[in-house]
């Protein structure tokens, strides 16, 4: 749900060299496949605001020039990196976990059929994360054609993992993410992240109570933007989370052994939302509270997505759940989108090297810090405008 700015006013800020406390062409924007897409309604996002078309202020024509040739040198550098990974590297990793996640499904619903606490609890928890990582982990991958190289088969896996195992529509997630949030990463009005703001919640409700409710809004949001998307995808789009909502249900029912509707929803609502938390969490703590710029005055790739991405440390539960690319490797997921976690993960000691070498920024940060940085900063960061960080110093 986005931020509605209406005309509050932005504060204006300074960055200055400072930090924040297969694949055919691996410099571009946004997946191949995406380029020059249309958005659900038929309309067309234009390149006016593309790279070439902006300029640092007050910079020369040089220094554009300067950063596209290390944008290039460093897609030269992974690329080699790509080129010399078996396809159990470029795809196999993950979708051994996707794969692994479906074999978890049997145990899951049984644990629920018992009575005691123990396995009922171990149920729970196995189809909690078997749901996130179906969901975020394949949802993500499969809208960046990163589970295969064939478009057909990804756009296969795009309707599996996002339409029926998460109950969204293809159309508007891929667009939304990939074409918005990916080619404008932290630009105010288009990819700052305000899609996760909810400015009449306070920090938290937002923080700890809110995320509950995501396996609720989800569906409710895919249907209300099915206005946005041609009848045949909108009504497949219905078939689909029709079908994964009630195999959910009528597995609690039949194999679970649920004696009513009513504790087969509620058992239903709390698996989904089990992670929910932290994806909530990621979502926000990644970008929002980085450098924010304006749409015509943002810098080179390289910059944007080093000044504008944030990488997590690493941990076990959400890197299954969540896949690399989300935790600990996205800065270098925002640099070349189109990689899978697993590659995301063998490239990382390449890019991060390859950043600080030449001093760009390489912004890591806990879970921890920045949880007390959004508690302690929450009516800044996610209720007014965010400041529009001014070009200086990374000329």
């Amino acid at each position: 749900m986005p931020l509605e700015d209406g005309d509050t006013a932005r504060q204006r800020g300074q960055w200055v060299n400072g930090k924040v406390s297969g694949t055919p062409w691996l410099g571009e924007t946004e997946d191949p496949q995406l380029q020059d897409m249309t958005a659900p309604d038929g309309s067309r996002t234009e390149p006016a605001l593309g790279d070439k078309d902006v300029t640092l202020r007050g910079a020369p024509q040089q220094a554009g020039q300067s950063e596209e040739a290390l944008m290039t040198e460093l897609s030269e550098l992974v690329q080699k990196v790509v080129k010399n990974s078996s396809w159990w590297e470029r795809h196999g990793v993950d979708i051994s976990i996707l794969g692994c996640s479906f074999l978890l499904l049997p145990a899951g619903f049984l644990c629920l059929r018992s009575a005691q606490a123990i396995p009922f609890l171990a149920g729970v928890l196995t189809l909690g994360v078997v749901h996130h990582t179906l969901t975020v982990k394949g949802s993500h991958l499969a809208s960046h054609n990163a589970l295969t190289d064939s478009k057909s088969w990804g756009k296969v896996w795009a309707i599996f993992f996002i339409e029926l195992c998460s109950a969204f529509t293809v159309e508007q997630a891929t667009y939304n993410h990939v074409k918005i949030h990916h080619g404008y990463t932290n630009v105010i009005g288009l990819g700052d992240s305000s899609t996760w703001k909810l400015p009449f919640l306070n920090r938290y409700v937002y923080m700890f109570i809110a995320p509950l409710a995501v396996p609720i809004l989800t569906p409710l949001v895919a249907l209300d933007l099915l206005r946005n998307v041609e009848w045949k995808a909108a009504l497949r789009t219905l078939c689909c989370m029709f079908l994964g909502l009630y195999c959910h249900y009528w597995l609690l029912l039949h194999v679970s052994g649920f004696q009513s509707p009513w504790s087969a929803l509620l058992c239903m609502l709390l698996t989904r939302s089990l992670l929910a938390h932290p994806y909530i969490h990621v979502n926000i703590f990644q970008h929002i509270g980085l450098p924010m710029f304006a749409a015509n005055r943002k810098p080179k790739r390289i910059h944007l997505m080093s000044l504008g991405v944030l990488n997590l440390p690493r941990n076990a539960l959400l890197d299954w759940s969540f896949g690399h690319s989300l935790i600990s490797c996205h800065v270098e997921h925002h640099l070349f989108p189109s990689l899978s976690d697993n590659m995301c993960l063998k490239i990382k000691p390449v890019v991060s090297q390859y950043l600080k070498q030449k001093k760009l920024p390489y912004n890591e940060d806990t879970y921890a810090s920045r949880l007390r940085l959004f508690l302690q900063r929450y009516e800044e960061l996610m209720v007014h405008a965010p400041p529009i960080t001014e070009l200086v110093g990374i000329q």
